[in-house]
C-alpha cells in the first residue's frame, strides 16, 4: 500500500502549515470588498453611458 496519503502524514503536514493572522485576513477581505465595489460601480457607469449613447443615436429602448 502506498503511504503517500497516510493519516499521520496528513496530520504532520497540517501542523507545518502557516495559517494567516486574523489581521491579515481582515485586511485582505477589506481589499476584496473595496475592489469589488469599485469595479461594480465602474461597470454600472459604463452600462449607463453605453445605454445613453445608444439612445442618442436611436438604438435601443
Amino acid at each position: 500500500m502506498d503511504k503517500t496519503f497516510s493519516w499521520n502524514g496528513i496530520k504532520k503536514e497540517a501542523k507545518r502549515v502557516r495559517w494567516p493572522k486574523r489581521a491579515d485576513v481582515a485586511s485582505n477581505t477589506g481589499e476584496v470588498v473595496v475592489f469589488t465595489a469599485f469595479f461594480a460601480l465602474f461597470f454600472v457607469l459604463c452600462d449607463f453611458m453605453t445605454a445613453g449613447l445608444l439612445g442618442l443615436i436611436g438604438i435601443g429602448g
